[in-house]
């Protein structure tokens, strides 16, 4: 759950501005003929084939970029889950909820429990989910024995017709009021992942937890990343658990919330990932372009420091509330589409970041619907980019297109677009 970050930057940049560079139009010169044509028929002939192989070529180029950016959508991204709430009072059926995913293509998400009507509903469809342990359940499932009963109990009759990828045990608890969850973390680990193994799904789910940027003492420059002194013996409990296991380190990131912070001394556009001259980490000598990027890095960092290189960091919350109470700045649709827009373009990009380039950073937008609920701000309960009745929050560019039945196929599809004027999602 998104909550208030700005601790972890004590050093931001100041903002800057910069003309975006205009790319001079590259325009292939016409072929022209080494000999002078015998006859005017002839030369006709050549200037229509010429003419329509360059039509043809027009129409080929007009379609690849249409199938990318236009109404015909494209491929779903396989680095991008989407976070499905659950603090509403009128929220959709799951059973709607998952046609709601299946028409966006988006294969991933998380929910923040094991809702038996969920997990129900899910199975048998292409969604693979990330599941929660509570954590007022911690101190149960540090037992062995506690823990095998509730991986027998909400895992095991679900699996593998739900696809079930891994279990999030709690949510946050480094930077939780009730601090003596930290103690109950790693063995409730340990016990859930002991758990599996006895009944042979470890192979196919791992454990690990989400953490707020909050456990980091430093993060800027991201070659600074360290963790706070009072969970680092924990920390490396933990980190050693995630290395002996495979699993990786979850972030839950919101560049949103240092802006908001110091929105005279953090550049806009570097937080909403626009084109911007970005910064450079004195040390290492890494350009960044965007704050998530920093934020991901300085974890990374911060792992190297208590001796682990070698552990996936991936991003299982980021994202922009599109309302806000006066004081929250920064809080607006336009910069809420704008925000999870670019970070759709680059996850379409498979991009990683300055220090893992060759390694696609895993995101999880928060969140799918905007939560009636939630305790807190006005920004809490609007972060997502559906409205409850399926109405778009903000055109961010996610749409749903259903087509009708035709002659060569009776099934309707739909994908992510990045531009559409859809208000509705249909269901």
């Amino acid at each position: 759950m998104p909550k208030n970050q700005t601790k972890c930057f004590k050093n931001p940049f100041k903002a800057v501005t910069k003309k975006n560079k205009q790319t001079k139009n590259q325009t292939r010169k016409p072929e022209t003929s080494a000999k002078l044509q015998k006859n005017k028929s002839h030369s006709s002939h050549s200037s229509i084939v010429t003419l329509s192989t360059r039509i043809f070529m027009m129409i080929h180029v007009f379609l690849l970029l249409s199938l990318c950016f236009s109404d015909y959508g494209f491929l779903p991204v396989a680095s991008l889950g989407i976070n499905y709430g659950q603090v509403g009072s009128n929220l959709p059926p799951p059973d709607k909820v998952l046609d709601l995913l299946s028409s966006l293509k988006i294969t991933k998400a998380k929910i923040y429990d094991t809702n038996p009507q969920i997990l129900t509903t899910f199975a048998n469809s292409n969604v693979e989910l990330i599941v929660t342990v509570e954590n007022q359940m911690l101190a149960v499932v540090m037992d062995p024995q506690q823990a095998l009963q509730w991986v027998t109990t909400h895992i095991k009759p679900y699996f593998p017709a739900t696809k079930i990828t891994e279990i999030s045990v709690g949510n946050e608890v480094f930077t939780d009021d009730d601090t003596s969850l930290i103690g109950y973390l790693v063995p409730a680990m340990v016990s859930i992942h002991g758990a599996l193994v006895q009944l042979g799904l470890d192979k196919y789910i791992h454990v690990s937890t989400p953490n707020s940027l909050a456990i980091l003492q430093e993060s800027f420059p991201p070659s600074a990343g360290s963790f706070k002194s009072q969970v680092s013996a924990t920390m490396s409990q933990y980190l050693q658990f995630l290395a002996n296991t495979g699993s990786p380190f979850w972030i839950n990131a919101y560049p949103y919330f240092a802006y908001k912070g110091a929105p005279n001394n953090v550049s806009l556009d570097y937080v909403l990932l626009n084109k911007n001259p970005g910064m450079v980490d004195p040390y290492t000598k890494l350009h960044y372009d965007n704050m998530l990027y920093a934020q991901v890095d300085a974890v990374v960092y911060a792992m190297f420091r208590l001796g682990y290189s070698g552990i996936e960091v991936r991003v299982s919350e980021t994202g922009w509330p599109s309302k806000g109470d006066p004081d929250e700045t920064g809080a607006t649709p336009a910069n809420a589409a704008v925000y999870n827009r670019n970070l759709l373009r680059r996850q379409m990009r498979n991009e990683g970041t300055p220090l893992r380039p060759n390694t696609k950073l895993e995101v999880y937008l928060f969140a799918l619907f905007n939560e009636d609920m939630k305790p807190g701000p006005t920004s809490e309960r609007n972060y997502g980019l559906f409205q409850p009745d399926g109405t778009i929050a903000y055109n961010v560019g996610l749409s749903a297109l259903s087509t009708t039945s035709s002659t060569s196929s009776s099934s309707s599809s739909a994908s992510i677009f990045l531009t559409s004027s859809a208000d509705k999602v249909k269901s």
